[in-house]
């Protein structure tokens, strides 16, 4: 068992029995550590604010205090990526070093392979400013989490259409607007696509080859660029 597999467990442990404690030799035993380590993975929950604390004499031990913890969040990448983005309008507001706070201990008990399924896709959105409030259509909206090469239809300034088969790199969010970045096939070169002119969208099974999305990639004069995170 890794340390991250070892304190999510740790913390269920204890949340199962309180309020009664657990001993650290009782949790070496159950974990195959020594009591030394053991007290390095309290004092590291602690630290992340998992209220946990000691009661001491013979049969004392860690307790976890139940009324102040979530149980286990079956929280999804997608809906991770979501908070990450509506996190990022409270910027400047007195609130928002506390929803940071609310959004790491979400992602901290959300399973390891859909953390970093989520932590990967926010990596690929960028917000201008205080970012969009135009919609985007569900097929666009999810090509991030299932990378697959996506066929649009998409309208010029003109309202002419041209069908497209591009591979989506990420997205970039002004305030009016939502852009899909992506390798066109047709233009063999990166474009933007405004989200509110692909008149139709279409996810083939086609896995997207390895594309690295560059800040040139996404580079906007004269406006300020945000990289979301989830930490």
């Amino acid at each position: 068992m890794n340390r991250t597999d070892r304190l999510y467990a740790m913390v269920e442990e204890l949340r199962a029995v309180a309020p009664r404690p657990r001993s650290a030799r009782w949790l070496a035993l159950r974990f195959e550590v020594c009591a030394r380590t053991i007290a390095r993975d309290i004092g590291a929950l602690q630290q992340a604010g998992v209220p946990i604390y000691a009661e001491p004499g013979r049969t004392g031990g860690y307790i976890l205090d139940k009324a102040t913890t979530l149980p286990p969040v079956n929280l999804t990448p997608g809906e991770a990526v979501a908070m990450a983005v509506a996190l990022h309008g409270l910027a400047g507001t007195p609130f928002h070093s506390a929803a940071r706070s609310a959004l790491r201990k979400l992602v901290a008990v959300m399973p390891e392979s859909a953390a970093a399924v989520a932590r990967e896709a926010v990596q690929r959105v960028h917000l201008v400013g205080d970012g969009p409030t135009a919609p985007v259509p569900a097929v666009v909206a999810d090509v991030l989490l299932a990378p697959r090469v996506l066929l649009i239809e998409y309208a010029d300034r003109t309202g002419a259409l041209t069908a497209r088969r591009i591979e989506p790199l990420g997205y970039v969010g002004s305030r009016a607007h939502w852009y899909l970045v992506g390798w066109c096939r047709l233009r063999r070169a990166v474009r933007a696509f405004r989200t509110d002119r692909i008149a139709s969208a279409c996810a083939t099974d086609e896995a997207i080859p390895a594309r690295t999305l560059t800040a040139a990639d996404v580079a906007i004069p004269h406006r300020q660029v945000s990289q979301l995170t989830l930490d």
